[in-house]
């Protein structure tokens, strides 16, 4: 599979698809607020994993100890088919990307809540037994919630709160960083589905740790910018943090990390595209690219340095000597809205 096919097929999918509606969303929404568009810029940046708001422990936000902490809220839905095809699953991922969220984010779970539509039990049992497995496997309680089982299908929300104490975010990706992947490379697909499954299988204790690897890196002062790959894949996330930040980035195909039966082709099309259980996007200061790896492959996950941050508009590919063009922001918003800063993704 040559360059120009791998981006044909990429703008193409899936994932990609969904998240440019994103634009259109929060365009429209902006449009009916009072104030317009204006008034959603005034509000919480939108375009993160997560809405951050700082939580009010004192008049200027800050802790006891003059820290400044914020609560972080987030939601995802479930596509339709994904419940049809898969309720178990679809329920465990209802809690596992939500935590991943506020974890890209730099903060720690709290609570999930969820608001659940089926016909009659079927296939509602199915999909609570999945949250429940996931809340257990890491650690956050399902607190509440909103239940229809008169539903013509099954439907699936579900929100997360958490709290962080320093923020990593989609908007401070800056022009000389190294662009970081990291992913957990121990799982398989969900065959035949696009998801990469190394979560139900592992130690319960080692997701979590794992996990921590992300609010430690921003308490520490290590990285700032970060997303977890979401639907839109390696790439597509990629994008969106690289959108955020008013940037563009050189990205090598060959340096991203991938399964051992991952080589070219479709299989190459298939793992950038893929959801992965455990994956993650860093836009990192060049003096603290070691030491980050270090932290992700002192836990046996795989994490490289897969381009680097420029102040340009476009997201540039290299493979076998072939350079061509993604996206060009300049000319093609990808998920923010017409003269909007940013919209959630």
């Amino acid at each position: 599979m040559n360059l120009p096919t791998l981006i044909a097929a990429l703008r193409e999918s899936r994932g990609f698809a969904h998240k440019r509606d994103i634009g259109e969303i929060v365009g429209a929404l902006g449009r009916s607020l009072p104030g317009g568009a204006a008034a959603m810029d005034q509000a919480v940046a939108m375009g993160d994993d997560c809405a951050a708001i700082p939580d009010g422990k004192g008049a200027d936000g800050k802790s006891a100890d003059g820290q400044s902490e914020y609560l972080l809220f987030a939601i995802e839905g479930l596509v339709e088919d994904f419940i049809h095809k898969m309720p178990w699953f679809a329920g465990y991922c209802s809690v596992m990307v939500n935590v991943s969220d506020i974890y890209a984010m730099g903060g720690r779970p709290i609570a999930v809540v969820d608001a659940l539509w089926s016909r009659g039990m079927d296939p509602a049992a199915q999909m609570l037994e999945g949250m429940a497995r996931a809340s257990s496997v890491y650690g956050v309680p399902i607190v509440g919630g909103h239940s229809n089982n008169r539903s013509e299908r099954g439907q699936l929300a579900v929100a997360i709160l958490g709290r962080a104490k320093k923020l990593l975010t989609s908007f401070n990706a800056r022009p000389g960083d190294f662009l970081l992947a990291a992913y957990d490379l121990r799982g398989a697909y969900e065959e035949p589905y696009p998801y990469w499954n190394a979560s139900t299988r592992a130690p319960a204790e080692r997701l979590r740790g794992d996990l921590e690897i992300l609010p430690l890196l921003a308490e520490e002062g290590l990285c700032d910018a970060a997303k977890d790959i979401s639907m839109a894949g390696t790439l597509g996330t990629a994008m969106m943090l690289l959108e955020c930040s008013q940037t563009g980035a050189l990205i090598d195909l060959a340096k991203i990390p991938r399964p051992p039966e991952v080589e070219s082709g479709a299989a190459f099309l298939r793992w950038l595209t893929a959801f992965p259980s455990f994956g993650f996007v860093l836009s990192v200061r060049p003096r603290h690219a070691q030491a980050v790896m270090a932290r992700f492959a002192a836990r046996g996950l795989a994490c490289a340095a897969i381009g680097t941050v420029n102040a340009g508009r476009r997201v540039e590919l290299v493979a076998n000597d072939e350079q061509a063009t993604l996206w060009d922001f300049g000319s093609e918003s990808f998920i923010t809205a017409p003269r909007t800063e940013a919209a959630h993704a």
